[in-house]
């Protein structure tokens, strides 16, 4: 048994162990050995991290200024270099400098 204090702390742990992020052009399925995206476009993504119990939120926030003409279909997050979490989707893009990227990453410890 796993007790609800425990799925509490793995998430805990999770979430303050992510301290970056990041977007992509590739859209590959997702293996659990990969230690970085497909093909990384080189922006630092604004990061904010909620958590409520055993579930927490990774928001990432990219200007499109930064991300101009690019179809984003992929996104990750680290600690430090290692990728703790990756999810390729269809594309969404191109953007306008006016507009701004969010990607939700909502984890649920079970």
């Amino acid at each position: 048994m796993i007790t609800d204090s425990l799925k509490n702390a793995v998430a805990s742990y999770i979430k303050n162990n992510i301290d970056g992020g990041k977007i992509g052009l590739g859209g590959n399925s997702t293996s659990p050995a990969a230690t970085g995206l497909d093909v990384e476009i080189a922006v630092t993504p604004t990061i904010t991290k909620d958590i409520t119990d055993n579930v927490f939120e990774v928001k990432l926030s990219i200007s499109g200024s930064a991300i101009s003409g690019y179809v984003v279909r992929e996104a990750g997050c680290f600690d430090g270099s290692s990728l703790f979490l990756r999810e390729a989707f269809d594309g969404v893009g191109p953007f306008s400098s006016t507009e701004t990227l969010e990607i939700f990453f909502i984890v649920e410890v079970e």
